[in-house]
């Protein structure tokens, strides 16, 4: 075969695997009608939550595709507004969907996520399928970063190994293996426009600029302490003395709003953005509007009865925030529906 026909070839292959790749983030995208249109057909199942039938192949096949690009990105990502950031979405994956239909979706729209996709929620195989096909076929509109819970040690207790097993059967650990290959590969944070800092959890006493999170080889579980442990894991806290705290969640620190002061000071930032937190309203401001933290899973374990909620950052960096209401709680029985092989 002549060059201009190997090339010709690879073109080809390379349209056939993006219009599968729109087509199965499309299907995915439905995930809420179907369920509207099951439970009208069936009343009696409106409290079950529902699961798409996505075959082992397909979610190992995204898994390795999204590492490759995950392991290519820094721990730290310079990323540029307009753009839509969500908090903890912990396995809702129609709540996730509710959103993308109030904000739009890529390639229009920028995204970024700010970690803890699994456990808790029942679609955690939904919200990482669709995070890692939009990343493969929109890698520079959309940005992933890691939370507590994109950790192997974490996820097989809080869910997603569960989700494996009822779903895979056979295959449950080579699927949870090469997830959590994927998830472990994920950079740590992100400054929006060289001024918003986002990351999971917070800032810690080992951070001084933001060089220091470049050092970090994050591939690997989370340390039970430290730097990569504290951007994960600490939190802020209203009612600090001393600058940095203990932390009630029995790992990592919490944080000052003069820690917070001090770190946007040293390095020329206007904002931290994070998650890891429920609060009642999907959104909460601290240290005097110089930290924000966002929460996008409503009715958080299907019984906190909170917001959820994502933020719009404009071109100008003003931030607006789009909320959604919880709905009826769901139980713990699931239906398959439909068959992605």
């Amino acid at each position: 075969m002549s060059q201009k026909n190997t090339a010709n070839a690879n073109a080809n292959a390379n349209a056939n695997a993006n219009a599968n790749f729109i087509d199965f983030i499309n299907h995915l995208l439905t995930f809420n009608k179907q369920m509207d249109l099951f439970h009208a057909k069936y009343p009696d199942s409106h409290t079950l939550p529902f699961r798409f039938s996505i075959s082992a192949r397909v979610i190992i096949k995204l898994a390795d595709l999204a590492k490759a690009i995950f392991a290519q990105e820094s721990n730290v990502l310079y990323v540029n507004a307009p753009l839509t950031v969500f908090g903890d979405i912990h396995g809702q994956f129609s709540d996730m969907i509710r959103f993308f239909e109030m904000s739009g979706l890529p390639p229009d729209n920028g995204f970024l996520f700010l970690g803890d996709y699994v456990d808790r929620g029942n679609n955690s195989i939904e919200v990482v399928a669709l995070l890692f096909a939009l990343k493969i076929m929109y890698p520079d509109k959309i940005w992933i970063l890691r939370g507590n819970h994109e950790c192997p040690e974490v996820n097989a207790m809080y869910g997603l190994l569960g989700e494996c097993e009822e779903r895979f059967g056979d295959d449950t650990k080579q699927v949870f293996t090469k997830i959590n290959e994927a998830l472990i590969s994920l950079p740590l944070c992100a400054v929006i426009n060289k001024k918003i800092f986002c990351v999971h959890g917070g800032i810690s006493p080992s951070l001084n600029v933001l060089d220091d999170i470049n050092k970090i080889n994050r591939f690997c579980s989370i340390p039970d302490k430290g730097l990569m442990c504290d951007l994960l894991w600490s939190d802020p806290s209203p009612n600090l003395k001393e600058e940095w705290g203990a932390s009630s969640r029995g790992v990592s620190c919490t944080y000052s709003e003069q820690c917070v002061a001090n770190f946007l000071r040293r390095n020329k930032l206007q904002l931290i953005c994070r998650a890891h937190q429920l609060v009642p309203d999907g959104y909460r401001f601290f240290s005097n509007h110089k930290l924000i933290t966002v929460f996008s899973a409503p009715n958080y374990c299907g019984n906190c009865g909170n917001d959820g909620v994502v933020m719009r950052v404009s071109a100008n960096l003003e931030c607006s925030f789009f909320i959604i209401k919880p709905i009826a709680n769901m139980k713990t029985q699931f239906r398959n529906i439909d068959g992605i092989e």
